[in-house]
Formats: C-alpha cells, sequence, structure tokens
C-alpha cells in the first residue's frame, strides 16, 4: 500500500475477510482461482506493510530484501497470468472461452518475462513522498511493450465475460489504473496494487451473484426432472 505500514496491515486484514467470505461462495473448483483473488491481495498487502517496517525502521532492515521481491513477485508475476486463468475458468461460453485462452497465453509470457527480470537485474525499493518506490532496472526496450501487455491481458478479460456482472471488475481495475498512471506515475506497481486490492469487494458480489444464479439453475433443473406424481383418488 503506498501510504504507511498501518494502512498495508489493516487493509490486508479487511482483505482477507472479504477473501474468506468470497472462498465460502465457492461451488465448484473451477471458481477457486477467480473467488481467491481478494485473499492473495490480502497476503500481498501485508507483505508490503512488512517492507514498510524495513524500510522505516532499523530493526527490521533485514527485510528489506525479501519483501520487496515478495511483492514483486504477486504484482509482477502473479497477477498477469491468475487473472485471466481466473477468468477464464468460470467461463461457459466456448467460443468465448477460447479467447480468453489466448488472454491467459499473454499472461503467461508477461509473468515469464517479469520473473526473468526480477531474477536477473538489480531491484531495489525507497519510500519517497510518503509511497514505496520499486526502481527496477528492466531492459527498456521491452519496458512499453511489457507494460501494454499486462494491462491487456489484466483488465481485457473481464470485459469479454459472459459472466454477469464481470464487467464492474474490469472498468474498476482500468478506472484504478488510469487514477494510478496520472497521479502516482512514479510509483505505479504500489499505488495500483492498493486500488486493485479495494476494488476485491467487486469479487465477492460476483461470487455471490455466480452462487445465486446456480442455485436457481439447480431448483429449476430440480424441478424439472421431478416426476409428476398420480393424482390420490379419494375413496
Amino acid at each position: 500500500m503506498c501510504f504507511s505500514a498501518n494502512a498495508s496491515f489493516g487493509a490486508g486484514i479487511v482483505l482477507s475477510v472479504i477473501g474468506v467470505a468470497s472462498l465460502k461462495k465457492v461451488q465448484v473448483p473451477s471458481q477457486f482461482f477467480f473467488a481467491s483473488i481478494p485473499l492473495i491481495f490480502s497476503i500481498q498487502q501485508i507483505t508490503e506493510g512488512f517492507l514498510w517496517l524495513a524500510l522505516e525502521n532499523p530493526l527490521y532492515a533485514s527485510l528489506q530484501g525479501v519483501t520487496t521481491y515478495n511483492f514483486l513477485f504477486f504484482a509482477q508475476i502473479i497477477w498477469p497470468v491468475w487473472v485471466p486463468f481466473a477468468v477464464f475458468k468460470l467461463e461457459r461460453n466456448e467460443r468465448r472461452k477460447r479467447l480468453h485462452g489466448i488472454f491467459v497465453g499473454i499472461g503467461a509470457l508477461v509473468s515469464l518475462y517479469l520473473a526473468y527480470c526480477l531474477l536477473t537485474y538489480p531491484v531495489q525499493s525507497k519510500v519517497i513522498g510518503h509511497h514505496i518506490s520499486y526502481q527496477q532496472d528492466y531492459p527498456t526496450i521491452f519496458r512499453h511493450l511489457g507494460g501494454v501487455l499486462y494491462v491487456v491481458a489484466t483488465i481485457v478479460p473481464p470485459f469479454l465475460s459472459s459472466t454477469r456482472r464481470m464487467w464492474i471488475l474490469g472498468a474498476a481495475i482500468l478506472i484504478s489504473y488510469i487514477i494510478t498512471t496520472i497521479f502516482y506515475v512514479d510509483y505505479i506497481v504500489s499505488v495500483w496494487c492498493f486500488f486493485a486490492s479495494l476494488i476485491s469487494i467487486s469479487v465477492l458480489i460476483i461470487m455471490g451473484q455466480i452462487k445465486k444464479q446456480n442455485n436457481i439453475a439447480f431448483e429449476i433443473s430440480t424441478i424439472g426432472l421431478q416426476p409428476l406424481l398420480p393424482k390420490q383418488i379419494k375413496p
């Protein structure tokens, strides 16, 4: 999170509650990946909370390296492939599912490339102006292309999903990205993840909608398959 250790830890606790509530609505294994998004965000925010402590308190300085890499692991390796894959697993329309498979592939390529960069090039984190700035010396030639593909993999799939209200998630991520790019361009990794974590509530709403629809469909199918009982003949 971009403000303080307390804010990061607080957000992590709230997100963990949302994550547990979301996971409780899972009815089939294919829903797990989408429902677990808030819980993963909670781990990421708690990780950045410890990074805040490491950057501001000499007693925790030894944690700076591991927490920096852990946060970037979630931000740059997990999310580019997790978001499109989670949407892919929920999709029931076969034609759209094939399309979502393309975005999963794009996200996987972005994740692999960023994983290579994270392991190969130096990375630092610093507190600048009440925000954490992640300074990454990645190759410039692929920086802009990688950024575009990252955005495509994480924002476009929700808009193409046939799942009801999934577009809300895409719109929220897009708006948060625009705000971050305009006002927090030097802290985009940290701040965008903060905004994205706040919209995890939309995941809970969507999971609730999915569960409601599945329950209705099950009730309809049960009624439709129930054999007609013969009328009782009065004596």
